[in-house]
């Protein structure tokens, strides 16, 4: 199994998705495209149940293979974190353990705080059954929580690495919140309105 090593600086720039025990393949190349549309491409796997590299994979993963490619594989947490300074836990129910809770916004606030300290960060996702147990949490520093329907939180795994991703490119995204589209058209000539007024007259006459 693979242990990551200390000297890539461009994966230190993001945070490292960690699926523990994921189930399906499917989800795991849905995760590796939702990481990719955000910007995210270090994705480790923690003993998934089919095996690795898994071509229902690659084939849910819709063309995110470079995140599949560099996917490393690893027999448990410990040794998945290992090298990280920081990590998040995303949990969905409450837990005997006394840790700090924080919003996916909030969360992703705070990685690129530690990131930009020169710290390099993980987040933990769970295997779709049971989500991460607590010996798994103990190996994270803060836990997140993502506000849904307290009649029904359950989401898939590749959903709620989108959610995640999403809030981390969304904090580093300067966009307007509202913009006019400029399709930078130049005025017409006089000859081009011509031609326009005599299809118009054309049109006209044909239709009575």
């Amino acid at each position: 199994m693979g242990r990551a090593s200390k000297g890539r600086d461009v994966e230190a720039a993001t945070p490292a998705v960690i699926l523990v025990r994921p189930q399906l393949g499917e989800n795991i190349g849905m995760a590796a495209r939702a990481m990719l549309n955000c910007g995210l491409s270090t994705l480790r796997l923690i003993a998934p149940r089919d095996g690795w590299p898994n071509e229902r994979a690659q084939r849910a993963a819709s063309g995110a293979d470079i995140v599949l490619e560099k996917a490393e594989v690893f027999d448990s947490v410990a040794e998945a974190v290992a090298d990280l300074e920081r990590v998040v836990a995303t949990t969905a129910r409450n837990r005997e353990l006394v840790q700090r809770i924080v919003t996916p916004r909030q969360a992703a606030t705070e990685i690129r705080g530690w990131i930009g300290q020169g710290e390099r960060v993980g987040i933990l996702f769970g295997p779709e059954r049971t989500g991460l147990e607590n010996d798994d949490m103990v190996h994270a520093d803060t836990a997140l929580s993502i506000s849904l329907n307290p009649q029904f939180s359950s989401l898939n795994m590749a959903q709620a690495v989108l959610l995640v991703a999403y809030e981390w490119t969304t904090a580093g995204d300067a966009t307007p919140p509202a913009r006019l589209a400029d399709h930078a058209a130049r005025p017409a000539t006089k000859d081009e309105l011509q031609s326009l007024f005599d299809h118009l007259e054309r049109a006209l006459d044909q239709s009575g």
